[in-house]
């Protein structure tokens, strides 16, 4: 690692759709909304951001380097998301109410010593809620 690197500040979520992905994150998970820039869209979440960003627009020369968007309903990436052990079932409880997709409920994984949960955003990217147990 890079020894001047102290922390991750924010993650961007590459998106067709920032308006449907803004709804889910802001109404579906709660996320705070930090900034709305139309195709730039912050939510904070603990001390970080995280953010969407429209394919192929941007403020800079990365914008061109989007490539083509996966197939729908493939996650391009998967993000984590640390709770207590017991709001990870009631995590669940209200996403299946707000009708996430949810991929695999609440469980405790053998190995990794934690209890999760697995559902999906609207573009298909895999997010976890879990504890540690």
């Amino acid at each position: 690692m890079l020894k001047a690197i102290r922390n991750l500040d924010y993650t961007v979520i590459i998106c067709q759709d920032v308006e449907l992905m803004k709804r889910f994150y802001r109404d579906i998970l709660g996320f705070p909304l930090h900034r709305d820039f139309g195709d730039w869209v912050e939510f904070s979440v603990g001390a970080n951001l995280l953010t969407l960003r429209r394919r192929g627009t941007g403020y800079d020369d990365v914008r061109n380097e989007d490539g083509v968007a996966p197939l729908a309903g493939t996650a391009s990436m998967q993000l984590a998301f640390r709770v207590t052990p017991s709001q990870v079932d009631s995590c669940y409880l209200e996403l299946q109410e707000k009708g996430a997709t949810i991929m695999q409920s609440p469980s405790n994984r053998e190995g990794t010593n934690h209890r999760t949960l697995f559902f999906k955003d609207p573009e298909g990217n895999i997010l976890e809620i879990y504890a540690d147990l």
